[in-house]
């Protein structure tokens, strides 16, 4: 019985000694934030979360002083100068909608160009680096970076990874992991896989085009819609006088109630018409 006692109360000692000795666990690695992921999908890498966000406080202060000089009305110049805010972060979403756009449809010829170099005998590091002189325009930048990196460096794979970052797109993901697994294992098919891969692409870029024609009518007549109430506002006050009713608590309710309504309608709107796209799950 003193045994069993004795080799409890050790192992209760070894478990406390080992719980106060071990090391800490590192902590969780947050990944970017949501505006951090947007500015580099429209491939503002260089441009900061902060300076955006004074972007648009600046944004917004002008736009509500502007407002308000013109209308006479408080409540008016703070609902149009919460508008104004919002423009800058428009401005980026838009540029991110218009480069993901190009890159999709330029990438199905980069990747032809690249299979086109490995059957000619170029070696991978050499094929990725001359898109940045063949390559489709939107693309040559980032492979200029990775001509120059690998010139430097050396390192396939760090140059990869560096390219990577710069394109901040889902395909260039997966072509990158792609050349990337063929340079470690030395697989012989590439050209075949970049062949499919580009056949892949073209057809997923003539699918969304078609559907993205469709739906552009239906999408811009929503916008219309939403930004009609505002523009109606915005004409009034020129008016001297037509909207000092706004400043009263009735004419604040009714602002209020207004914004509420046109962004809850813009997000559904959004939310209908948006195309499901690739995610970067190779990032």
């Amino acid at each position: 019985m003193g045994a069993l006692v004795g080799l409890l109360a050790g192992a209760g000692l070894l478990l406390v000694l080992q719980a106060t000795t071990a090391p800490a666990p590192a902590p969780a690695v947050r990944g970017p934030g949501a505006l951090r992921r947007r500015l580099d999908a429209a491939g503002l890498r260089d441009l900061s979360v902060p300076r955006v966000l004074l972007t648009c406080l600046g944004a917004g202060a002008v736009g509500g002083l502007v407002m308000l000089v013109v209308s006479g009305s408080a409540a008016v110049g703070l609902a149009f100068g919460v508008v104004s805010a919002w423009l800058p972060l428009g401005a980026v979403g838009r540029r991110a909608g218009r480069r993901r756009s190009e890159l999709t449809s330029a990438w199905p010829d980069a990747v032809d160009d690249l299979a086109s170099a490995v059957r000619a005998g170029m070696s991978l590091p050499d094929a990725v680096a001359a898109l940045a002189e063949r390559g489709p325009e939107v693309l040559r930048e980032a492979f200029a970076s990775f001509a120059a990196d690998h010139r430097v460096t050396g390192s396939f794979d760090l140059c990869l990874d560096r390219l990577k970052a710069d394109l901040a797109d889902p395909v260039g993901d997966r072509v990158v992991e792609a050349l990337r697994l063929s340079r470690d294992v030395g697989g012989t098919e590439l050209g075949r896989l970049l062949r499919t891969l580009s056949a892949v692409l073209r057809e997923d870029a003539r699918t969304r085009a078609e559907l993205l024609a469709r739906q552009a009518w239906a999408v811009n007549a929503a916008r219309l819609a939403v930004a009609a109430p505002w523009a109606t506002l915005a004409f009034l006050s020129l008016r001297p006088g037509a909207l000092a009713a706004y400043d009263s608590a009735g004419g604040v309710a009714v602002l209020l109630v207004a914004a509420a309504m046109s962004a809850a309608a813009y997000v559904v709107m959004r939310a209908i018409g948006r195309l499901p796209r690739d995610e970067r799950v190779l990032a």
